[in-house]
């Protein structure tokens, strides 16, 4: 029992850690080198991510009853967790869709009861593997780890990103290999190839 309660904490660590740095790198514009979005794409997706969250806590009901995570790639938001009732969802989802920026929603919350700690930690732990997995491609020419954005939730792992047809192929084949996957859903951007 200490032992899983140590990798819960462990994981919840690495969880904030990751989430600071990336929205450090993003914000301060360390990302840029690599990232196909534009600067005010990448500003306005974080905003997005922070205005649901506040919005979303805003709400007793939703914050209290409701388990979500929101995340914006390029104006295209997921939103994943579970909500007790369909009511609950649906006022997760209509909550997100008004924030300014988004042009479209995947609805991707469950109706059930909330996910345990065990749980999350393992998503985490999925994610961190899928992410070192993608940034060990080496043959893949101009393939760059930080452009495609991975969330686990609950065993289920979504892919985000504006990538070409074989960058997604690659990415979703390796979330695939990933123990612990249960489904691999992709919600990639397509884009043509360039030399």
């Amino acid at each position: 029992m200490k032992q899983i309660m140590l990798f819960i904490l462990f994981s919840m660590i690495l969880s904030g850690c990751s989430t600071l740095m990336t929205g450090l790198a993003e914000i301060t514009g360390l990302s840029l080198l690599h990232d196909r979005r534009t600067s005010e794409e990448i500003l306005q997706d974080e905003g997005i991510e922070i205005n649901a969250g506040i919005e979303l806590n805003s709400h007793d009901d939703t914050r209290k009853q409701c388990h979500f995570n929101v995340t914006a790639y390029n104006g295209i938001v997921l939103v994943t967790g579970e909500a007790p009732t369909e009511t609950l969802r649906n006022k997760v989802i209509n909550i997100v869709r008004s924030i300014k920026g988004v042009k479209s929603v995947y609805n991707e919350m469950k109706i059930a009861p909330l996910s345990s700690l065990a749980t999350r930690a393992r998503d985490t732990f999925i994610t961190t593997k899928i992410k070192s997995s993608l940034s060990n491609i080496k043959n893949l020419p101009g393939f760059d780890a930080t452009r495609v954005k991975v969330v686990t939730e609950s065993g289920v792992v979504y892919l985000l990103g504006l990538v070409h047809q074989q960058e997604a192929n690659v990415a979703t084949e390796i979330a695939r290999r990933e123990t612990g996957v249960k489904q691999v859903v992709k919600n990639f951007e397509l884009i043509e190839y360039q030399q």
